[in-house]
């Protein structure tokens, strides 16, 4: 699945704190669980006692990252490393772009409300794309003419509000200046049919381990969090194919010391799932 990832021309990435303990310290030490998703395809974790960009290199290999897009949200590690590989592409996030003026509506309700709506019709043509099935052509097609106009609309406003003096550590301040930061980013979508308008798929993928950690409260040692990381995979893979996490699980690790390294591909949730319905269509006929 990692190879898998590796391959990949879009994904999108996420990380979460996970605290953990580290004998000595005296307190419980917070390492960082990273997320990789193609959307429509599987989910990968990582894990690493750092936020930095170190986290980021982890999830391309030994070999490095080949030309792709990531989709991510603002956070400084994505533009610094994406300085250093110009055949990267950062696509930015609506989504929290509308939560950041979301959540400072009190402040200018009357201007807050206008952004609000205007990427709320941009969500709209992307509500209408789903429901039609639309594949990435069509999807091109569509967001190019009528996402673009509001996009324009949206970035002559935001250019203006930036210009004036609205203090710029207000919340509503920061929310603007936000947006004209990652503008470029979020128009990524518009010219590529693969691209979401954001990234809620790898923040939905990631949001279990933070409703789980509410009860374990923090994981074991640091070299746990890998083995955390591997689990997380396997068992969000299951979740998504539909697979019984129990079932694969027992059949996987009864197999799994017999087989050759070049057999384990076979064990992947997904290419199990193709077994396991070939043999089912077999045994019907």
């Amino acid at each position: 699945m990692q190879s898998e990832h590796w391959r990949s021309r879009y994904r999108q990435f996420d990380e979460t704190p996970i605290d953990y303990l580290e004998p000595g310290s005296g307190q419980a030490q917070t390492g960082y669980l990273w997320a990789s998703n193609i959307p429509g395809g599987t989910v990968i974790y990582q894990w690493r006692a750092g936020r930095d960009v170190g986290g980021i290199v982890e999830l391309f290999g030994s070999s490095g990252p080949a030309a792709c897009t990531i989709q991510c949200d603002g956070y400084e590690a994505y533009p610094a490393w994406a300085r250093n590989n110009p055949h990267i592409v950062l696509a930015g996030c609506h989504a929290h772009l509308r939560r950041k003026f979301f959540e400072v509506q009190e402040q200018d309700p009357k201007l807050v409300a206008w952004i609000l709506r205007q990427i709320g019709h941009l969500y709209g043509i992307e509500r209408l794309l789903r429901e039609a099935k639309a594949g990435p052509a069509l999807r091109e097609a569509v967001r190019a003419p009528q996402g673009r106009m509001i996009q324009w609309r949206l970035k002559a406003l935001i250019d203006r509000l930036a210009l004036r003096a609205i203090l710029p550590k207000s919340k509503l301040g920061k929310a603007i200046h936000y947006a004209a930061r990652q503008w470029s980013k979020l128009e990524v979508y518009l010219g590529d049919g693969q691209i979401e308008i954001d990234n809620n798929l790898v923040e939905n993928a990631i949001r279990p381990t933070k409703l789980g950690a509410k009860n374990w409260l923090f994981i074991g040692c640091r070299e746990a969090g890998k083995r955390a990381a591997i689990l997380y995979t396997i068992v969000e893979n299951c979740r998504r194919l539909g697979l019984g996490t129990r079932e694969y699980l027992e059949d996987v690790l009864t197999r799994l010391p017999a087989m050759m390294e070049s057999e384990v591909v076979t064990l992947t949730p997904a290419n199990w799932l193709r077994a396991r319905q070939g043999k089912q269509i077999w045994k019907a006929a």
